[in-house]
């Protein structure tokens, strides 16, 4: 083992990072996506030419993590899968999720929330996540609440869409919304807009990080909120399964709730995607309807619509940058990495490597119901000790809204972003922009 540092960027290669990787991933959002922006990188194929700077990176530096010296911290950037491994395996410690401008972002709504933890607190209020999430099962132990939930909503959503012909974005999360109260508070929330409203405003702040103040009040109003809703927990909702269950010291279980209803946005986005690539894309559109003709599980178990949410988020991560933090040295084959030093994975450069992964740029979700891409880091709930508690959840949720939207009805694209099957799919997808033409399946 080498105690020489690791393989170091020029000021070029590094430039070249900043402006055509991270200014641009940051620019749409890191925490709530700015449409505008969104729209700007799609027309300019800014996360196509991303994922190229990167392949040309590894190309020259084929071993080991590479270092950006930038003027706030020493940056190193994963090119290699093993790599990958090692450090999602490697966290908490001596990778810690809990990184500098992810606390900063995260401290505008949720300041004590498990991904910005560290120590021992962190264990207690992962086990609390993990236990409320059913983190380790497909199927939530509150799914016969939830699946019901999801149908009524969607089966709303689709009579307003008849009315009209037509299913645009923004209808279709104010829908997602109503599940996303409905399936963390209890059916008295689903019409409270005020609460989703509230944290948007502060997510909108999250977007800025370090350059804007907290809105300390405007938080501490946010949270009371949360509390206030926990001890009055509607049956059948997270939030009762939270009030109920056992933690241990310093949980701090409002602050783990607001996670929740953050996530849950992109995971709506995820499914928007998703639906919108089934509509233009017959064959696996016909495999979805064959799956729900089939199943015998009330919607719960749906392993090809859950593998389409799958494959919409590797080839779209609403999550492309997943940042760790070292917290002290660690001595890598070809050198070594500071303590202190920020970690990024860029998914897009992985999920869209068309070297290693068969149809790289197409809609396959059967690929995650192989271990054809096992080895490779497909990683859109993140991996190993960190990953995404929420993630079989989100799943269960995405996977029954699709099947109650294309059971009985078609789908093609009325305005918007356009995609093609035989062509390969853009890096970037504007769900913004589009807007679905909606009419009942003969």
């Amino acid at each position: 083992m080498s105690t020489r540092a690791l393989p170091t960027a020029s000021a070029l290669e590094t430039a070249r990072v900043v402006l055509g990787v991270l200014i641009p991933t940051i620019a749409k959002g890191p925490i709530i996506r700015r449409p505008r922006i969104v729209g700007l990188v799609a027309r300019w194929d800014l996360d196509a030419r991303a994922v190229g700077i990167f392949r040309r990176l590894q190309e020259k530096y084929p071993d080991g993590p590479l270092l950006l010296k930038l003027p706030v911290r020493d940056q190193a950037i994963l090119l290699a899968p093993a790599d990958v491994d090692t450090v999602l395996g490697g966290s908490p410690e001596p990778f810690s999720p809990a990184s500098s401008e992810k606390r900063a972002a995260l401290s505008h709504f949720e300041p004590h929330n498990v991904l910005i933890s560290r120590g021992p607190v962190r264990s207690v209020r992962r086990a609390l996540q993990e236990q409320v999430l059913d983190t380790h099962h497909p199927v939530h132990h509150l799914a016969e609440w939830f699946v019901p939930v999801v149908r009524q909503e969607m089966k709303d959503l689709l009579a307003r869409a008849e009315r009209t012909g037509t299913l645009p974005w923004d209808d279709f999360l104010d829908a997602w919304y109503r599940v996303v109260r409905r399936v963390v508070f209890g059916d008295h929330a689903r019409d409270d807009k005020d609460l989703t409203g509230m944290i948007i405003r502060l997510r909108k702040d999250g977007n800025w990080a370090f350059l804007k103040p907290v809105r300390s009040r405007t938080r501490a109003r946010f949270l009371q909120r949360i509390s206030d809703e926990l001890a009055n927990a509607e049956p059948g909702s997270l939030a009762a399964a939270m009030a109920s269950a056992p933690r241990g010291d310093g949980a701090e279980p409002t602050e783990q709730v607001p996670q929740w209803l953050f996530a849950f946005d992109p995971a709506g986005m995820a499914t928007f995607r998703a639906l919108t690539v089934l509509a233009t894309h017959p064959e696996a559109l016909a495999a979805a309807r064959r799956e729900i003709d089939g199943d015998d599980s009330g919607r719960r178990v749906l392993p090809y619509l859950r593998a389409a949410v799958l494959e919409s988020l590797r080839l779209w991560p609403t999550t492309p940058m997943i940042l760790r933090q070292t917290t002290r040295p660690v001595q890598w084959e070809h050198g070594l990495m500071p303590d202190g030093c920020g970690v990024l994975v860029y998914a897009p450069y992985f999920h869209r490597d068309e070297r290693n992964l068969r149809g790289a740029h197409s809609f396959l979700p059967e690929r995650w119901l192989t271990n054809e891409d096992a080895a490779w880091p497909l990683v859109p709930f993140s991996d190993g000790p960190v990953i995404c508690p929420g993630r079989q959840l989100v799943l269960l949720l995405t996977s029954a809204a699709l099947a109650s939207l294309v059971d009985d009805h078609d789908f093609s694209v009325h305005s918007g972003q356009r995609l093609d099957p035989e062509r390969p799919l853009p890096g970037t997808m504007d769900n913004y922009s589009i807007t679905l033409r909606v009419s009942a399946r003969r």
